[in-house]
């Protein structure tokens, strides 16, 4: 049975992968799509911290950092919107002012 969650994790986190590898046009459904990678790892992190009986701690600070990479993931994403109009990495140019 825990083969089976460890290989449908495996599958999730492929799968997150090239849904971030195909949807690169929009800032948006990159970081989504990271959210997810960041979800799957997690829950990799604690079926592996569960099954080695140690202390979940290093998931807290897992999740710290996690939560940090979001926030500054949607800042990014706010200002862009705010200063080009759209998410579109087309429209986005580090030579315009």
């Amino acid at each position: 049975m825990l083969n089976l969650i460890f290989i449908i994790m495996i599958f999730m986190f492929i799968f997150g992968c090239i849904v971030f590898v195909s949807f690169y046009k929009h800032l948006l459904c990159t970081l989504l799509s990271l959210e997810f990678l960041v979800l799957v790892l997690f829950m990799l992190l604690l079926f592996y911290l569960h099954f080695m009986n140690y202390e979940s701690y290093f998931s807290m600070f897992f999740l710290t950092f996690c939560v940090c990479e979001g926030v500054l993931g949607l800042s990014l994403l706010v200002s862009m919107v705010r200063s080009y109009g759209n998410d579109y990495f087309q429209s986005f140019s580090i030579l315009q002012c």
